[in-house]
């Protein structure tokens, strides 16, 4: 059975958007909320709590299908450069590449197979950087560059979710 999870971003929850809409179309799919943000906690400190959370829901969890938003797509691809063995498919949304803990050459390639969907539009998370770490990361990567903006709200509602996760 495969396992399902969406990973929110810095100052989303499980319960936003995003967390709504997959748990709707994938009921089995976990929506965990993490640690909130707050501009009073160092970025580095808040993703290590994090992963300290995210890390016991897939402990004994094979076969997953990860999908991460934003700050959650880092957090996504750090768990799975450190476990590509559990995770079957990595779908990353507008993600977060660019943080010191991201540095490529502290990391093997590897060859999970990773789709990234990234808004052109997107004024948060710069796209160029993304992409420069992702091709690093990932040897299976496909790399869309859709007409939106960083929430992705349009993109994720017109997505073939089914097809994409299953494919993997």
């Amino acid at each position: 059975m495969v396992n399902k999870i969406f990973i929110h971003g810095l100052e989303s929850s499980g319960d936003g958007f995003k967390g709504q809409f997959f748990k709707k179309l994938f009921p089995e799919c976990l929506t965990p909320t993490f640690k909130p943000y707050s501009p009073k906690i160092p970025i580095k400190v808040l993703l290590i709590e994090r992963m300290q959370q995210l890390i016991p829901i897939l402990k004994d969890r094979m076969d997953c299908v990860i999908i991460g938003s934003s700050f959650g797509g880092l957090m996504a691809t750090l768990y799975t450069l450190k476990n590509p063995s559990k995770v079957t498919k990595l779908i990353l949304l507008a993600p977060y590449l660019s943080l010191q803990e991201l540095i490529p050459k502290n990391y093997a390639p590897i060859s999970v197979p990773v789709t990234i969907i990234h808004g052109k539009l997107d004024t948060i998370v710069p796209l160029n950087q993304s992409k420069i770490y992702a091709e690093k990361l990932f040897t299976n990567l496909i790399y869309n560059i859709t007409d939106d903006d960083h929430s992705l709200r349009k993109t994720v509602k017109t997505l073939d979710w089914s097809n994409l996760i299953k494919n993997s």
